[in-house]
């Protein structure tokens, strides 16, 4: 039986610490996937609130400026009838 030299332990070590990284590298991809398009997804559902805030804000500041129109009419004409 041949002793086994210190290269080929080298080289065996190499060769299992490489076969350990591609397993995990095929074994974690749905994973990385799935974790990406879940990100996707919640970035687009964010956008989506985000452009439905934005239009409430302006509607009410619209809103909030007739009030103020309104408020100053009423200083300037007076009390309406009674």
């Amino acid at each position: 039986m041949n002793a086994v030299s210190y290269n080929e332990w080298v080289l065996y070590i190499l060769i299992f610490l490489l076969g350990l990284v591609v397993g995990m590298a095929l074994m974690a991809g749905g994973k990385w996937k799935r974790r990406y398009r879940e990100e996707v997804r919640a970035r687009q559902d964010l956008e989506v609130e985000n452009k439905r805030l934005r239009a409430q804000e302006v509607e009410m500041g619209t809103l909030r400026q007739a009030a103020a129109r309104d408020e100053a009419r009423r200083h300037v004409d007076g009390p309406g009838p009674l």
